[in-house]
């Protein structure tokens, strides 16, 4: 489909301007004032609207297994769910089972993948790590289009890797030209204090978050910090939900060391005290790690935002239906942890951004697109508005409301955690590979439109 958007003021992170976009055969082909086609299937008057680069979630957890369980959201909903958002391309995470094939693994997660409704990419998480291992991380480097490997510092039982293994990781990925990610939370603390609320009889979904306090997230960033460090490999911390871990990360970053900060859209509006509502199902609902934190923490991460510490922002959208989560409604430990976002992100970064004068309008291009389409080796191809680039674009409007409920939303789930909070600044169209698939808020895409995005390694 040929289209021409006009009358629109276009929004990349490193400029503002008044201009028309031409689009043709799912590329960018021209921005710049008083553009016409004569061939154009369709003109779209932008008046009033900001056209910037589709977002980019870079952490999503779609139709993912958990034991016998799997996340309610699929490539299918998920990426419904994110195309009436504004977010055109979603990295997602291959979790091999510990001792199994990375390539095995990875062609599982593109099978489930193939009804995908918007674009996505997969990251690989390193469960163990061998000889093996770490020929099979070079040829998903060199044949699968893999730059990025994510780590954890706790669930021992499953995916945790050993800090010994964990540099050696590190080292390989460095040399393969890739980014190393880190899921950063000291395991020995969570398992100590869990162990003691359960036996003073705490089995309320409250234990989530006591047992797993910032100091926790803080000493395990400075951990994988200094290992990072000792590898000279590029580091990037997901989800950072707390001061003492920003702190550390600006630590590095003052000292020339390269680590990238993600924060969670979850994070920036949510407080502690949901943990603590009296009804258990509903502080279920809210269990994810790390927890949600205090305006003291919340505070500290907008402030990582606006300086340029903190580089993206992300849903790690991971539901779980109500009876899923109420298995643990007596023992914490045994609610699956996650929560959702991709369809909430972009506008709460807005509202809660951009409309408290935060971050300006550049600022949140960044935050939501760009800065990840450049951590991640996929720009200018994605995160810009510009000639040559992919025609994955969202027409803003700054003024549209949007009030969330779970009667509304495209999740498949049965709640919100942003249940009745209204947000200024919303899609009015979405374009993904160079086609309108959202617009006066309905969603019209087909399964397996979305496209998988292939990531090259760094110099």
């Amino acid at each position: 489909m040929n289209l021409l958007i006009r009358n629109g003021t276009v929004v990349n992170a490193d400029r503002t301007e008044k201009a028309d976009v031409l689009i043709d055969k799912g590329k960018i082909t021209a921005v710049g004032t008083g553009l016409n086609s004569s061939n154009s299937d369709r003109i779209i008057d932008a008046d009033g609207l900001l056209i910037i680069p589709g977002g980019i979630d870079p952490h999503t957890h779609l139709e993912m297994p958990v034991g016998e369980i799997h996340t309610a959201d699929g490539f299918y909903d998920g990426g419904k769910a994110a195309l009436a958002g504004g977010t055109t391309t979603v990295i997602d995470f291959v979790n091999p089972l510990r001792g199994q094939s990375y390539l095995e693994a990875f062609d599982e997660w593109m099978r489930r993948a193939e009804k995908a409704t918007c674009n996505y990419s997969f990251h690989v998480t390193v469960t163990w790590f061998d000889r093996q291992a770490a020929e099979e991380m070079r040829i998903l480097t060199e044949s699968y289009g893999v730059n990025s490997f994510k780590h954890f510092t706790t669930y021992r039982d499953t995916i945790m890797l050993a800090p010994d293994k964990m540099l050696q990781s590190f080292t390989h990925a460095r040399k393969l030209g890739c980014l190393s990610t880190v899921h950063a939370e000291n395991d020995e603390i969570i398992t100590y204090l869990q162990q003691k609320l359960l036996a003073q009889g705490i089995t309320h979904p409250k234990g989530h978050a006591l047992s797993r306090p910032p100091l926790a997230e803080a000493e395990a960033t400075s951990r994988v910090i200094a290992l990072a460090r000792i590898a000279r490999a590029p580091l990037y911390l997901v989800h950072l939900s707390c001061a003492g871990a920003l702190d550390a990360v600006v630590a590095a970053q003052l000292d020339g060391q390269k680590v990238y900060a993600e924060s969670l859209c979850g994070h920036l509006v949510l407080d502690e005290s949901v943990y603590f509502a009296e009804d258990r199902e509903t502080a279920a609902q809210y269990v994810m790690s790390p927890p949600y934190r205090t305006e003291k923490h919340r505070q500290a991460l907008w402030n990582g935002i606006a300086s340029g510490a903190i580089q993206t922002t992300a849903s790690d959208n991971c539901t779980f239906t109500q009876s899923n989560r109420n298995r643990g409604l007596h023992d914490f430990t045994k609610i699956p942890n996650g929560s959702p976002g991709i369809e909430d992100r972009m506008r709460i970064l807005w509202d809660q951004g951009v409309g408290q004068k935060r971050i300006t309008e550049e600022q949140f291009v960044a935050a939501t697109s760009t800065n990840a389409a450049k951590i991640f080796n996929i720009y200018p191809q994605k995160g810009a508005v510009a000639p040559g680039s992919d025609a994955d674009i969202v027409l803003w409007s700054p003024t549209k409301t949007h009030k969330t409920s779970a009667r509304t939303h495209r999740h498949a789930i049965d709640y919100s955690v942003f249940e009745g909070m209204t947000f200024t600044g919303s899609p009015h169209m979405t374009i993904l590979n160079g086609g309108v698939v959202f617009e006066n808020d309905r969603v019209e895409v087909q399964p397996g439109q979305g496209n998988y995005i292939p990531r090259r390694p760094s110099a």
